[in-house]
C-alpha cells in the first residue's frame, strides 16, 4: 500500500491516533524511537524532527549530535496492541545529518548496496525465518527461564499450549499486513517459528525489526517473555534466523536456470560463492553477540562449517527444494541478535562481488557433514565458522571487504564495541566455573 503525506493525515486523524512513533536502528539493530501526538506529524512529515544522536550507541559525539529523522512513508502502520490508552501509530525513518544521509545509519547502508544492485539491473528479495523462545514471567514481571509450555517440533496442543500464543502474534503481525505463510512449534521447549512471505530487502529488514518488536509485545500480553537470544538454553536448540535470498532481473528470477542439474544459473553460483568468501569476516555482523557461537555448535542443527548443498541441511547454505520463481539460496547461520540491515547490506554486496568477478563456489557436500572426519573436512577443503566472538573479531579485521561496506563510521564503533564486549566477558566468572572449580579447589 502507498501513502502520502495527507493519506497519513487523514488516517490518524480517521482513526484517532494519539502517538506516532518515530523508529529507527542504532548500529546494533537496537530500535529506538521519538514519539510525538499528532499535532507534530506534519512537522514529522515533512523531515523537521531533530533529536540529539550523542546520545544514542554508535552515533556521533556531542558537537556532531543534531541529526534529522525522514520518515518512510509506507511504513506507517497502526498497532493492533496497546490501545488501552488510544492507538498508536509508528514510522520507519532514515537518519540525516546536515540534510545529508547519516553514514552510521544501518538503513542507509543498506540501501548503498541495493542502489549497487540496482546499477548491475538486480533487486534482492529475502525471506526470513525467525526463531523465539516464550518463557514465564515472574511474579514481579522479570522474564525467568522456565518454559511455558513442554511441546517439541510441530507439536501441536495440548502439548503445544504456547499455540494459543502463536496465534495471537500470528493475528497482530497481520493486522500489521504481514502475510504469514506458517507458523509452528520448534525443536526446543516453548520455542517458535513463524515465517512470512519474502519481500525486498529493505523491507524485509524493517519487517525483521517489526516482528521482533510485535512479537515481544503481544507475548507481554499473556504476561510472557519472548526472547530471540540465540542460545538461552543449554542442552537445547538455539534460535536462528536463516536468510532466503534470491536475485529479481527484468521481473524474473535472476538465479533460475532450468538447464542446471540444481536448477540454478551461474548467478546464484557466483552469489552463493561471494558469500562463502567473505562469511568468515560477515560472521561477527550475523552473529553478534558472545552467547551467538553457544549456537553454532554441532548436533542442534545450527551450521559450523562453511560448505554449500542442495541435498541436506547441514551446511552453511542450502538449496531449497522449490525451484521456479521459489529458488533461493538459505544461509544458515545468522541468528536474530543480527542488525538486519548490516547482515543483509553484506551478504548482497558480497554476493554482488561474487558475480562481478564471476567466482565459483567449491563442490557441493551433499552428505551429512558432521559425520564426516577430520581428514575428509581437510580433504574438501572444508573450514569452519568463527568458533567464538574473539575468533569472529580476529577473521572480520583480515577481511577489508566489510570495512569497504560499512564505511569507517559504523565499522569502527562496532569493532570497537565488541572488543569491549569480550573483555567483559572473559573477566567475568560464570556459574560453569563455580559449579567446576568451587568444591575441588
Amino acid at each position: 500500500m502507498g501513502y502520502s503525506k495527507q493519506k497519513i493525515i487523514d488516517i490518524v486523524k480517521k482513526e484517532n491516533v494519539k502517538f506516532i512513533r518515530l523508529q529507527f536502528a542504532d548500529i546494533f539493530g537496537a530500535m529506538k524511537n521519538v514519539s510525538i501526538t499528532p499535532s507534530q506529524l506534519e512537522k514529522a512529515l515533512d523531515n523537521k524532527m531533530m533529536f540529539d544522536g550523542s546520545s544514542i550507541d554508535g552515533f556521533v559525539r556531542i558537537e556532531e549530535s543534531d541529526m534529522s529523522l525522514h520518515p518512510d512513508y509506507n511504513s506507517f502502520a497502526i498497532h493492533p496492541w496497546g490501545q488501552e490508552n488510544g492507538k498508536v501509530a509508528r514510522l520507519i525513518c532514515d537518519v540525516y545529518q546536515k540534510d545529508k544521509p547519516f553514514e552510521g545509519d544501518p538503513r542507509y547502508i543498506l540501501r548503498k548496496a541495493l542502489d549497487k544492485a540496482k546499477s548491475m539491473g538486480y533487486t534482492m528479495n529475502v525471506g526470513p525465518e525467525c526463531e523465539f523462545y516464550l518463557f514465564k514471567n515472574d511474579e514481579r514481571g522479570y522474564p525467568t527461564l522456565d518454559e511455558y509450555d513442554r511441546g517439541g517440533y510441530f507439536d501441536l496442543g495440548p502439548n503445544d499450549i504456547g499455540e494459543e500464543a502463536r496465534k495471537d502474534i500470528v493475528l497482530a503481525l497481520e493486522d500489521l499486513g504481514f502475510v504469514i505463510e506458517a507458523s509452528h512449534h520448534e525443536c526446543g521447549p516453548a520455542q517458535h517459528e513463524i515465517d512470512f512471505r519474502y519481500e525486498e530487502a529493505l523491507h524485509a529488514a524493517d519487517s525483521i525489526q517489526t516482528f521482533k518488536y510485535a512479537v515481544k509485545s503481544v507475548a507481554e500480553k499473556r504476561n510472557l517473555y519472548a526472547t530471540f537470544m540465540p542460545k538461552p538454553i543449554f542442552g537445547q536448540a538455539g534460535n536462528g534466523m536463516h536468510l532466503n535470498m534470491s536475485l529479481e532481473k527484468d521481473g524474473e528470477n535472476a538465479f533460475v536456470d532450468e538447464t542446471d542439474k540444481n536448477g540454478l544459473s551461474r548467478e546464484a553460483y557466483s552469489f552463493m560463492a561471494g558469500i562463502m568468501k567473505h562469511i568468515e569476516g560477515i560472521t561477527i555482523f550475523t552473529n553478534p553477540l558472545v552467547n551467538s557461537y553457544k549456537r553454532l555448535v554441532p548436533d542442534f542443527e545450527a551450521p559450523v562449517y562453511i560448505a554449500w548443498s542442495a541435498q541436506n541441511r547441514s551446511p552453511l547454505i542450502r538449496v531449497p527444494s522449490s525451484r521456479g520463481r521459489g529458488t533461493r539460496i538459505e544461509l544458515r547461520s545468522p541468528d536474530p541478535s543480527a542488525n538486519p540491515y548490516l547482515a543483509l547490506a553484506l551478504c548482497l554486496e558480497a554476493g554482488l562481488e561474487g558475480i562481478e568477478k564471476k567466482m565459483t563456489p567449491p563442490k557441493s557436500i551433499d552428505k551429512n557433514i558432521f559425520e564426516m572426519s577430520k581428514r575428509e573436512l581437510t580433504r574438501s577443503g572444508v573450514k569452519k565458522l568463527p568458533g567464538n566472538l574473539y575468533e569472529a573479531i580476529n577473521k572480520v579485521e583480515k577481511d577489508k571487504f566489510v570495512a569497504n561496506v560499512l564505511g569507517e563510521h559504523i565499522y569502527d564503533r562496532y569493532i570497537s564495541a565488541k572488543r569491549r564486549e569480550w573483555e567483559e566477558y572473559s573477566h567475568r566468572v560464570s556459574n560453569w566455573e563455580i559449579d567446576a572449580y568451587l568444591y575441588k579447589y
